[in-house]
């Protein structure tokens, strides 16, 4: 028997300044995971993934990220996921710098 889909969304690193980004569901990338486009059928994740990879002057990288509905929009599944959302680990500085949403 096949596996369930796991709803996914879409991730990558902006090109010019390295953060982690996320597509929304009107094509914007945004630094807020819950702000991504929670994608919930297979097809569908795939063509906006193959959208992401057509973008190659805004972000390197993208690929599908596990994911579940929260309180506030999708939600990371995996550490390295949780990891990614807080931002650079080096020193507080953007994301870390901010108050914790995620």
């Amino acid at each position: 028997m096949p596996r369930a889909f796991t709803p996914k969304v879409v991730t990558a690193n902006a090109l010019l300044e390295g953060d982690v980004v996320y597509l929304t569901e009107d094509d914007r990338w945004t630094r807020q995971l819950t702000e991504a486009e929670l994608i919930e059928d297979e097809a569908h994740a795939q063509l906006r993934l193959l959208d992401a990879e057509m973008r190659p002057g805004q972000v390197v990288g993208p690929y599908l990220a596990d994911a579940v509905a929260g309180p506030d929009g999708p939600a990371p599944v995996h550490f390295r996921e949780t990891f990614r959302a807080t931002g650079p680990s080096n020193y507080p500085h953007g994301k870390q710098a901010e108050p914790k949403n995620v």
